[in-house]
């Protein structure tokens, strides 16, 4: 049930940024917070995805850095072009894909590989329902922005 709500709060990241131009999907309405476009919350909720399943749940590496976070004091935030909408949502589909199949091979039960020091190890739950919090907030966002690029 859990994974059945978390794929419709992924559908409606998809939605959300249907029919957006390409100044409209680059567009970040809050001064001082570029990365607060519908391009840049597509590019976290990808990291998202990637960080809770892969390298909280299973112990693997983190490929790169959040980017509504920034990233380490001195290095270049970007690498090359902007990229597009379209990739970035590709790229999501595909992260998601790999959270599903993660998902499908585990226990609600089962912790965590990786934990915060201090801090009890999290459970394929407590992933599941905070991806589910993550992404309904950012999919509520990317709805707005899409209002707003569209106004």
């Amino acid at each position: 049930m859990l994974s059945a709500f978390l794929d419709r709060r992924r559908a409606s990241v998809r939605r959300s940024c249907s029919g957006l131009s390409p100044t409209g999907s680059a567009a970040a309405p809050v001064p001082g917070a570029p990365l607060l476009s519908p391009r840049g919350v597509v590019a976290h909720l990808t990291w998202a995805e990637h960080h809770w399943f892969e390298a909280v749940l299973l112990g693997r590496p983190e490929r790169e850095p959040d980017p509504l976070q920034g990233t380490a004091p001195g290095s270049d935030p970007h690498h090359g072009p902007e990229p597009d909408l379209a990739d970035l949502l590709a790229a999501y589909d595909l992260q998601c894909e790999r959270s599903r199949r993660i998902t499908a091979r585990l226990e609600p039960r089962s912790g965590a590989r990786r934990s915060r020091v201090g801090e009890p190890p999290v459970t394929l739950r407590w992933v599941l329902i905070h991806m589910l919090e993550e992404t309904a907030s950012h999919s509520g966002r990317l709805d707005l922005l899409h209002r707003m690029a569209a106004a």
